[in-house]
């Protein structure tokens, strides 16, 4: 492809976001209308998955398409550690894009990477410019990362989603003839759960769909479930009384996120000239209330593990929603096939370009999906207190910790079934279909023994599969057109009826 014709790329990135949370995803309230119909008039992936739910091990996952047990950010605070070849920033620097950033970073990147760079925006602060915003982050503070039970007293254009999109859009009136590339990272919909109005009422608490479990559910799962949920509730504890606020105001964050993204993309299109390509996910999931759980930290449940993934625009036939299991992992080996850049050594992510211009996909490369959890060394168990890095003591924590991120885990999915595995010697098995929020472990059930087999040995060709390439040595590895590296006996056993 010719500098000429390469798109500008808009990459929208949501923080902390649940797929399955719109009405054209299948929910019952409407959150986001806008970004709804950019799936309608382009491309949804239902099947779309993180490498890991939490931020930092994500974000280098999007940007090197590698799995952290590659990259080697296994937690948020270890992002300069990262290990690849070339990211996506090198990929499109060196195709001629001016690189622009606005928002919430979280990874290993910093402002001397981009041409434009407006941030860093977190979860309760940024770059103020009146003194009204620097109240609000300051109020935002003083939440310590709750349910507000009331409307947000401060104006939509404290929002750090407004504050960031005026950036962004001041990153748009400032580009030239080159292709541009901005990333619009967002720090919501994640905690603090606040919202102003109209938002605040504009989804009911009454009109929230319930949940399937409360915390029982996570109690029932011990381990590092039950270890999160004994400190929730210890620090704050009438914490899920308020369970459908949580949700009312999760929703009416939502539908604040589709009004900043309507806004970017209208001025994108007018400020851009040339094709444009929209690519809208997020990092990883929420609990929002299910097993009586707030924000992330325990497991790897699809609630946790399913991201929003759109594609819109230059290069993407409109109204397709594909049945592919994908990731994280594969945005940069997609970009690279659309911008014309040879896929980087290292890369494990598979292209998805093809598919987005409607063409069919081989089975045995996705029909299964794999991601991954945990820091390593052994796991804590649901009685012991290690030191943190916040205090025991107080309303304060990190659902992301010492604890909950020890060990190790990993998770393959194969049509309706998933298996997890951990590094205690313990496995799950469940039925999405049949159980889709994971309550009833299939494992050690001899009835299901052979899909446990199935699964396991398909678990062994995907760590086989992601056998690291890089650093590159005298030998050359062998590599597929588009990273579409099948797994062996992947077709034959999809044709197969699962038992």
């Amino acid at each position: 492809m010719t500098a000429a014709r390469r798109p500008h790329v808009l990459l929208i990135m949501t923080d902390q976001h649940r797929a399955g949370f719109t009405a054209g995803s299948g929910f019952e309230l409407d959150t986001m209308p806008y970004t709804d119909g950019l799936a309608g008039d382009g491309l949804r992936f239902p099947g779309a998955y993180t490498s890991s739910p939490a931020c930092v091990p994500a974000r280098t996952s999007l940007l090197t398409g590698r799995f952290p047990s590659s990259h080697k950010v296994t937690q948020n605070s270890n992002a300069e550690h990262a290990y690849y070849d070339h990211d996506l920033l090198d990929v499109l620097r060196s195709a001629g894009y001016r690189l622009s950033f606005s928002g919430k970073p979280h990874m290993h990147r910093g402002p001397d990477d981009f041409d434009f760079w407006a941030g860093p925006y977190y979860h309760t602060a940024g770059p103020a410019e009146t003194d009204e915003q620097r109240a609000f982050d300051a109020w935002l503070d003083e939440l310590d990362h709750g349910v507000a039970m009331a409307p947000t007293p401060f104006p939509l254009e404290c929002q750090l989603p407004h504050r960031i999109v005026d950036r962004a859009l001041d990153a748009l009136d400032s580009a030239g003839d080159e292709p541009q590339f901005l990333w619009v990272s967002m720090p919501e919909p994640h905690n603090p759960y606040q919202v102003p109005e109209p938002y605040f009422s504009m989804f009911a608490e009454e009109d929230v769909p319930p949940r399937a479990h409360g915390a029982e559910a996570a109690r029932a799962k011990g381990g590092h479930w039950l270890w999160l949920q004994r400190l929730i509730e210890e620090k704050r504890p009438d914490y899920d009384e308020h369970w459908r606020r949580y949700r009312a105001n999760y929703c009416g964050m939502l539908r604040l996120i589709d009004d900043q993204i309507r806004r970017l993309v209208d001025h994108a299109r007018s400020a851009l000239h040339g094709p444009l390509l929209v690519v809208l996910l997020s990092d990883h999931g929420d609990y929002v209330g299910e097993y009586g759980l707030q924000r992330k930290g325990a497991g790897l449940p699809e609630v946790l593990m399913r991201i929003p993934m759109i594609f819109h625009g230059d290069g993407v036939r409109s109204g397709q929603v594909r049945d592919e299991l994908v990731s994280l992992v594969d945005v940069l080996p997609t970009v690279c096939e659309i911008v014309g850049v040879p896929i980087p050594d290292g890369v494990q992510g598979r292209s998805l370009e093809p598919l987005l211009r409607g063409e069919p996909a081989p089975s045995d490369v996705f029909s299964s999906i794999y991601a991954e959890r945990g820091y390593g060394g052994l796991t804590y168990g649901p009685d012991e207190r290690p030191p943190l890095h916040f205090p025991y003591k107080g309303r304060t924590f990190d659902e992301l910790n010492t604890v909950t991120q020890s060990g190790a885990s990993r998770m393959v999915r194969r049509g309706d079934h998933k298996l997890v595995v951990h590094s205690t010697g313990e496995g799950e098995l469940y039925d999405l279909r049949a159980d889709p929020t994971e309550v009833v472990d299939l494992f050690d059930d001899p009835r299901h023994a052979r899909l446990r087999e199935k699964l396991t040995w398909l678990m062994l060709q995907w760590t086989l599969r992601l056998q690291d390439t890089h650093p590159r040595g005298a030998y050359d590895p062998k590599v597929p057109e588009h990273h579409w590296n099948p797994l062996p006996g992947a077709a034959t056993d999809q044709r197969q009826r699962d038992g």
